[in-house]
């Protein structure tokens, strides 16, 4: 018998893999594995840190149009 201690076990706590996560984001790959690698293996954590990413990305692009 396993136990898994009261773990829930499935895809939303196994880390990302750096394809599908840039996939899912709209990444190129170095930038995906830089966000994953600093953000750990928490899909929430490298969820968020993307979206900020992505956002930052969006104001640079903005403020670069302007000028």
């Amino acid at each position: 018998m396993s136990d898994n201690y009261g773990l829930v076990i499935g895809p939303d706590n196994e880390p990302y893999e750096a394809v599908a996560f840039a996939e899912k984001y709209g990444l190129n790959i170095r930038a995906a594995e830089l966000l994953l690698l600093a953000n750990g293996t928490s899909r929430a954590k490298c969820d968020a840190a993307a979206m900020a990413f992505l956002a930052a990305v969006a104001a640079y692009a903005r403020r670069q149009s302007v000028h």
